[in-house]
């Protein structure tokens, strides 16, 4: 295609979501209210100042830790009561909790962001590499607190008789006992769940329907076992740190990296493209 080509396209692609009105308050909002929503929502984070975005992604690393915490906890309740089968289904009971409050308290998670910082480079409004910076921003504070709230918690834990460090370690090795291939593809699905998620928020605004929506999406990453780097931080951390546990810093940076690279595929790929793409097949591009 030439230039002269791309360059219509892109302006019929720009008019086509500057045309698109917002639906009353009874129709559903089509598909390009939505994308026009999740730009504008994207362009806005890139408008942000570098401390802003890594106060927020730092914010996001440590509320995410109540998952955590309640992930222990109820792990350590029900030891000796029930099978450990059963023990890691039912924590989809409780894992969502953190993503409630990140994602309502607006905090900058990356796996909820991923697709949507992406689709400004997409629309060719931002570049590959302001992505990469704004990510790396991002991934720096979700990665720092979490690792902070890893420190604490498993400390309270113990000072508070919730949980000891046999449930701490059990975690962290459930997570990281697969292959280091199943962890990438695993977190390539949770990556994809995530983009998924940030989708169908724009479409509801209605508190209770996106607090339905978090639970229900977050809570089937938890009752497959799917890895989400930012929690998986938290997990994989709190078992290096303690003495009992076989977690090694190897498998700490190389779980970290996986869950991180597969997150941001299956947000990137599955969700921002193929619903951009979709955008532009309808409007007439090719």
């Amino acid at each position: 295609m030439s230039e002269e080509n791309k360059k219509k396209q892109q302006e019929e692609i720009d008019n086509e979501l500057k045309n698109s009105e917002k639906s009353d308050q009874v129709s559903p909002k089509t598909h390009g209210e939505i994308l026009k929503e999740q730009i504008i929502e994207g362009q806005q984070t890139y408008d942000r100042s570098a401390s802003s975005i890594l106060l927020s992604s730092l914010t996001a690393g440590l509320e995410i830790g109540f998952s955590y915490l309640l992930l222990c906890s109820l792990g350590s309740f029900l030891s000796g009561k029930v099978g450990e089968d059963v023990i890691v289904k039912a924590r989809a009971l409780v894992y969502p909790i953190g993503f409630i409050l990140v994602i309502l308290g607006q905090s900058i998670l990356f796996t909820e962001q991923t697709s949507l910082l992406s689709l400004p480079v997409l629309n060719k409004k931002r570049s590959i590499a302001s992505l990469f910076r704004l990510w790396g921003i991002v991934i720096l504070g979700n990665l720092i607190g979490g690792c902070i709230m890893a420190i604490v918690l498993t400390w309270i834990g113990a000072q508070l008789n919730i949980f000891n460090s046999d449930t701490v370690v059990r975690i962290a090795e459930h997570v990281t006992e697969v292959e280091n291939i199943v962890i990438f593809v695993s977190a390539i699905l949770a990556g994809w769940l995530m983009g998924l998620l940030s989708w169908l928020l724009t479409s509801s605004k209605e508190t209770i329907s996106r607090i339905v929506l978090i639970f229900m999406v977050t809570s089937v990453m938890a009752f497959t076992d799917l890895h989400h780097s930012i929690i998986g931080n938290v997990e994989v951390f709190a078992g290096l740190i303690n003495t009992n546990s076989s977690i090694t810093i190897w498998q700490y940076l190389s779980f970290e990296g996986l869950a991180l690279l597969g997150n941001a595929v299956g947000g990137v790929f599955f969700v921002a493209l193929l619903k951009y793409r979709a955008f532009v097949y309808d409007v007439g591009g090719a």
